[in-house]
């Protein structure tokens, strides 16, 4: 495992995550470009939570999703923060992580029930591509409000290259 080459990448993609985040607007909480959506404040409370899911396989051999706890409609500078916790637990947990522990076995369990199990090299990067496939939905959905969507790996109709 290249772990600076990991966390150059998880810091681009948190940095860039972020961003996305600070645009969500508080006022359409329960706004959904579809019937079969996620409502805004659905999907991004969970791009918030996403970061901490690493810190959590790299720490845990297993998650059992029956204890999730349920989405809620929170305003955006609460999400920014609960972000910012979980981008530095996962940083530091993947700081923490060496030799044999990234090829230690995780699973996620639903009720006993084992739904997958990885190496938790390989759920980390799973972990960060779901993020950026989260992301980019919540870029969508800010493009359909109307909302400046931010530069992520190039420019936007809304914002140059920063």
């Amino acid at each position: 495992m290249d772990k600076q080459a990991l966390l150059k990448e998880f810091d681009h993609e948190m940095a860039v995550t972020r961003r996305v985040l600070e645009r969500v607007p508080d006022g359409k909480p329960d706004w959904k470009p579809h019937a079969k959506s996620f409502s805004l404040a659905h999907l991004a409370q969970l791009v918030s939570w996403m970061p901490g899911w690493i810190a959590q396989a790299l720490q845990n051999p297993s998650l059992d999703l029956s204890g999730a706890p349920p989405y809620a409609n929170h305003k955006t500078a609460s999400l920014l923060e609960q972000f910012d916790k979980n981008v530095a637990s996962a940083r530091k947990a993947i700081e923490a992580t060496a030799g044999d522990a990234w090829n230690a076995d995780w699973s996620l369990t639903a009720g006993g029930k084992t739904m997958m199990t990885l190496k938790r090299h390989e759920v980390t990067r799973q972990n960060i591509s779901h993020l950026v496939h989260h992301r980019a939905q919540l870029g969508v959905y800010l493009r359909l409000l109307d909302v400046p969507v931010p530069s992520m790996y190039g420019p936007t109709a809304d914002e140059r290259w920063n």
